[in-house]
């Protein structure tokens, strides 16, 4: 353990430094800027994604202790962003424990129905409901349940280990997005999904409208518990960029769902028109943006013809384009009035590194930076064929153009 420890200690205390260097000061309020829309220049982020076991591997770690294991992860992950990536995700004094928390599921039984062919590769869910009208009794709302002695023993830990070097607090959250739609395709599978649109409209209303209310559920439950962590400072939320903010906070300690950045999305839904989009999807996702303080929308759906609804979200604020949306109308249709978060083609990083394609994808899309507020950031990397330097690479590139 006192090795472990000092293994801990001495990655704490290269992040506390990269921390409180002036670069980093300065991408905080570079960001601030950014996100309340009067940001000076596009950011540029990597999120490395699927590629972290190609960048950190098992054999890598040091500590034996399998919850400082975790810790020395988080730490090293810090450390190659700010050392090796360089890009313009900021690196704090911040080090975020979270808190442990135990949710039942939807059917009885097992809950674990996906089948892959490999880590990296797609997979499918074996559908657990194959009649609607008759699935849709038993269903049940996830309830939580608050590990306080768990939650309380990584706290201590990390506070134990390096908590004079670090800002070790409560952080993280308790689901990705508020969108709904890959919920209810583990239950039903994409297919059905989409032929129940046509099949069984009034049974996929009821599903639907059953999940809007078990979500509600859940993030009320999570209010509730007193769980909820902030993401209003060096968190990746949505479906990239960073949450540095002065419009989000909670000044008396609680925090709501007010002080949050929320999000949805529903990239499983490309296929269906834009109408069954704001029939089937949208009218049920937006009670729940309602309760967040800032709103992003959009991963890797294009989502200029749903801009009719998804525009209706109160406090938007960022929105994704994808590599498949028209990037041209989005900049027409966000402006400077939203966050234009460009998300480029990670193929060409993925499968070698096809150079030409990258400054011709990155140059197209300097062109709109200035009629947009625009960041740009690559992720869905899910590997790099174990040549990490080339995310850095990326960012060189991305740098000499914008």
């Amino acid at each position: 353990m006192n090795q472990d420890r000092e293994i801990l200690r001495q990655l704490a205390g290269r992040v506390a430094g990269i921390a409180s260097s002036d670069r980093m000061k300065k991408l905080e309020g570079e960001w601030k800027r950014h996100n309340a829309l009067q940001g000076e220049r596009p950011m540029i982020c990597v999120s490395p994604e699927g590629c972290w076991r190609e960048i950190l591997r098992e054999e890598d770690l040091q500590c034996q202790d399998p919850l400082l294991r975790g810790f020395e992860y988080n730490l090293r992950q810090k450390l190659f962003w700010a050392e090796e990536i360089r890009d313009d995700t900021p690196i704090s004094a911040n080090f975020g424990v979270p808190y442990i928390i135990h949710s039942t599921f939807y059917l009885d039984g097992p809950d674990d129905n996906q089948e892959r062919v490999s880590d990296t590769g797609s997979f499918h869910y074996t559908k657990l409901i194959d009649d609607l009208s008759e699935g849709l009794e038993k269903l049940k709302f996830r309830q939580l349940t608050y590990d306080k002695a768990a939650s309380e023993a990584g706290f201590a830990a990390a506070q134990e280990a390096f908590g004079d070097l670090l800002n070790v607090r409560y952080r993280g959250g308790h689901w990705w997005t508020m969108g709904i739609t890959a919920e209810v395709i583990r239950l039903i599978g994409m297919e059905d999904l989409m032929i129940d649109m046509y099949d069984d409209p009034e049974n996929l209303h009821r599903l639907m409208a059953w999940f809007r209310d078990e979500h509600m559920n859940l993030i009320t439950q999570c209010e509730k518990l007193g769980i909820l962590t902030l993401n209003n400072e060096d968190d990746i939320i949505a479906s990239g960029g960073i949450g540095y903010t002065d419009e989000l906070g909670a000044p008396d300690g609680k925090v709501t769902l007010q002080d949050l950045w929320g999000f949805a999305e529903s990239q499983e839904t490309v296929g269906i028109s834009p109408q069954m989009f704001g029939e089937f999807i949208f009218p049920y996702q937006l009670p729940l943006l309602e309760k967040f303080g800032i709103n992003c929308y959009g991963c890797c759906e294009p989502v200029e013809m749903r801009w009719k609804w998804i525009s209706q979200i109160p406090r938007l604020r960022r929105l994704s384009v994808s590599p498949w949306s028209n990037k041209e109308e989005m900049a027409e249709l966000l402006g400077k009035n939203y966050i234009f978060s460009r998300k480029p083609n990670p193929s060409y990083v993925c499968m070698g590194f096809a150079e030409d394609e990258i400054r011709k994808d990155l140059t197209e899309t300097a062109q709109l930076a200035d009629q947009t507020c625009m960041e740009v950031i690559l992720k869905d990397t899910h590997t790099v064929e174990n040549h990490p330097e080339r995310l850095h690479r990326w960012v060189e590139m991305a740098r000499r153009i914008f």
